[in-house]
């Protein structure tokens, strides 16, 4: 994937527009009339181009006294923002360029800061957006934009919307990182995102990074305990990684004196320890650990299922049948439940893709923080 397209809104998948599409029912096409076009610096731009406009300003426009240029633009804005892969985006974009200069989406970027700052996340997303098809490595598109999908994932209950505005938000601030490694702020929203994923070792670089560029010393000395408190999570995902890339003794040596922790009630923990031991021949100590992962977790498939080879190495007829019954019924269940839940979510999902939302908490983007 090029550079370009990686962060090319008009360019990429777009996870999260089908939630803005139902705002383009607002508008109808018409073309601008000769007349006008010859009176514009972008009448080179303007053939051929249809007009978004809204129903109420359709008799204005056929009327004789026409809409602004201004509110044209704006709906421009609105097409674009709600859906980046519209066949006439470029158009639109060269055309509020050539008219406006850089202006133009900086007076979109307030206009969508100015909605967030309502509770208006909807708006707010999309006028970001825009900023990103008419600039499309516009720092403060970039970050407001991220921090707009933040704020909304964060409002919401909705498992499928949750999941896409996280991974929007996510990917938006790694992109921010990349094209613009010296804006601090950036890294900070990423590392969060990176905690809340338990991606300590993630967290960790650009936390630091973080501390490095910022001015701000209230966030750095924030940033600075957040980093003291991931130091013992961070060596347990060391742990972890060794023991996923075979280095197993490596793996047990990181691991093994956290189960007299604060953190020995971390199924994960006890579960790598277990595959770790089977595989440098600790059988028993292996079973142990596995048992106790089982205890924290009941129903995690992958300590079962090591368990269950286990007893069919040992050729353990009550272990197999124990496990493989186990195993069965969980499996059921999962699949009966992601049934009820996929149905319950696309309901909600289709709701949310029809309907305004509600107005979410004010979300205040600031570039000085």
């Amino acid at each position: 994937m090029s550079a370009e397209f990686k962060y090319d809104i008009q360019l990429r998948d777009d996870r999260i527009g089908k939630y803005f599409r139902k705002y383009l029912n607002r508008f109808i096409f018409a073309e601008f009339s000769e007349d006008f076009i010859n009176k514009s610096k972008a009448k080179d731009l303007m053939k051929g181009v249809p007009i978004p406009l809204r129903k109420e300003e359709v008799r204005e426009f056929s009327g004789g006294d026409g809409v602004s240029m201004f509110k044209i633009a704006e709906n421009m804005a609105w097409v674009m923002g709600c859906d980046p892969h519209f066949k006439h985006t470029k158009d639109y974009a060269a055309i509020l360029l050539k008219l406006y200069n850089h202006k133009i989406y900086e007076g979109i970027l307030k206009t969508g800061r100015d909605a967030a700052e309502r509770g208006d996340m909807d708006d707010a997303c999309i006028h970001f957006r825009a900023t990103l098809c008419m600039k499309p490595d516009y720092l403060h598109g970039m970050y407001s934009y991220a921090r707009a999908c933040r704020a909304m994932y964060l409002s919401s209950g909705n498992e499928e919307y949750t999941g896409r505005f996280k991974a929007e938000a996510l990917n938006w601030f790694e992109i921010l990182t990349e094209v613009h490694p010296k804006f601090a702020q950036g890294y900070y929203y990423l590392g969060y995102a990176y905690l809340n994923m338990g991606l300590y070792a993630k967290a960790d670089i650009v936390w630091k990074s973080f501390i490095k560029l910022s001015k701000n010393g209230k966030d750095k000395k924030e940033i600075k305990t957040r980093l003291s408190q991931i130091e013992e999570p961070l060596r347990i995902e060391s742990g972890y990684n060794h023991i996923m890339a075979g280095r197993y003794e490596k793996g047990i040596e990181l691991l093994q004196p956290f189960l007299s922790s604060r953190f020995s009630d971390w199924w994960p923990l006890h579960y790598y320890l277990g595959v770790a031991y089977e595989m440098v021949g600790r059988r028993q100590a292996a079973v142990e650990r596995l048992k106790q992962a089982l205890r924290l977790n009941g129903s995690h498939l992958e300590t079962m299922e090591e368990l269950l080879s286990i007893y069919k190495a040992e050729d353990n007829r009550e272990g197999i049948e124990k496990y493989s019954k186990k195993i069965d019924m969980i499996k059921a269940a999962m699949e009966e439940d992601r049934k009820a839940n996929l149905k319950e979510i696309k309901k909600e999902d289709e709701k949310l893709q029809q309907a305004k939302p509600e107005k979410m908490d004010p979300e205040i983007i600031s570039f000085d923080e």
